[in-house]
């Protein structure tokens, strides 16, 4: 499953830019570097891309790192790099960030350590900006993992931006999602019933050499049986970990193939890959909606009198919408 093991399609878009994905296939980083900044960038001929590249991805296994900032997410997927590097499988990482809102870009967080794998031809590290996009991943990470994906990278880490409760999209992209925490943060465990309880399949604790380490995992497993899985369902275990020292990880990486055989043996991957290509095809299918419908209405110049009809009150924003569904569906 390593990059370059693709076979290039027989048949091809014409629109895509087929020089791109050829390389793609075959391995070659700089092409998929390329292909997912003209993703980030909204480029039409990235779009004609991935509608080749999609039936080639669905090899890849996804993990995703989420958590609070501070709770040292970086320096874990640095360790879970060289863990699995060790193993033979090849690693990409996207590394979601907030974006400036002066500048535009990302604001890269503590990816120095990751810098390491810099001149392994093994291990690829992208970081993507939100864009404004809420949820924790950027509107174009989804994409830019099939491309990875296409490419035949073994393990894809998606390191999300660390906000909280908005983490949930991460459940969405990641077969195993690790929520990251660090011990003494009492409110944030409050936090967790209202919502990253469902997020988790492994909780870590990071800089388990602090005091209040106990008392964390304690009230993780406390919370954890409130809400106990039926027999066939996965309960999120708890794993201790010091990730600059690196221990713990051969605990934390035994839990993830756990997950992933219990993924394969339930059913539940099958079910997994049934739910995202559901909620991307709804979300494709929204976003083109509106695109057509915005663009025709605001073509005929009929935008700005809605508005200020709906302003006026002289009509309300449902029975225009209803109206303009109704001539699209003619």
């Amino acid at each position: 499953m390593g990059a370059g093991n693709h076979q290039t399609p027989g048949l091809m878009k014409p629109k895509a830019d087929m020089s791109v994905v050829d390389r793609i296939l075959n391995g070659e980083i700089r092409a998929a570097a390329r292909l997912i900044r003209d993703i980030e960038d909204g480029r039409p001929v990235a779009r004609e891309a991935l509608k080749t590249l999609y039936t080639s991805s669905g090899q890849a296994f996804v993990i995703g790192i989420t958590g609070p900032p501070g709770a040292g997410k970086s320096s874990l997927a640095d360790k879970l790099i060289e863990a699995f590097r060790g193993q033979g499988k090849k690693v990409a990482v996207v590394a979601v960030d907030p974006t400036s809102p002066f500048s535009g870009g990302a604001i890269l967080g503590d990816r120095i350590r990751m810098n390491r794998h810099a001149s392994d031809d093994g291990v690829f590290i992208r970081s993507m900006g939100t864009r404004g996009h809420l949820g924790g991943l950027s509107a174009a990470t989804s994409d830019a993992v099939t491309v990875l994906d296409a490419m035949g990278w073994d393990i894809i880490l998606v390191e999300t931006v660390g906000v909280g409760q908005d983490e949930v999209e991460i459940v969405r992209t990641a077969h195993t999602s690790l929520v990251v925490m660090v011990p003494g943060m009492g409110d944030d465990i409050q936090a967790i019933k209202a919502g990253i309880l469902e997020i988790a399949n492994i909780f870590v604790v990071n800089k388990a050499d602090r005091p209040d380490t106990d008392r964390t995992v304690r009230d993780l497993e406390n919370l954890l049986d409130m809400n106990l899985p039926s027999e066939d369902e996965w309960r999120p275990p708890v794993v201790r970990t010091v990730a600059l020292r690196q221990d713990g990880i051969s605990e934390l990486m035994e839990k993830i193939q756990e997950h992933r055989n219990y993924l394969l043996s339930s059913g539940r991957l099958a079910r997994f890959e049934e739910e995202k290509s559901a909620q991307r095809f709804a979300e494709l299918l929204k976003e083109g909606l509106f695109r057509q419908v915005h663009d025709r209405i605001q073509h005929e110049d009929r935008l700005k009198g809605i508005l200020e009809a709906i302003v006026n009150k002289e009509l309300d924003p449902y029975t225009a919408v209803d109206r303009i569904l109704e001539e699209k569906l003619k």
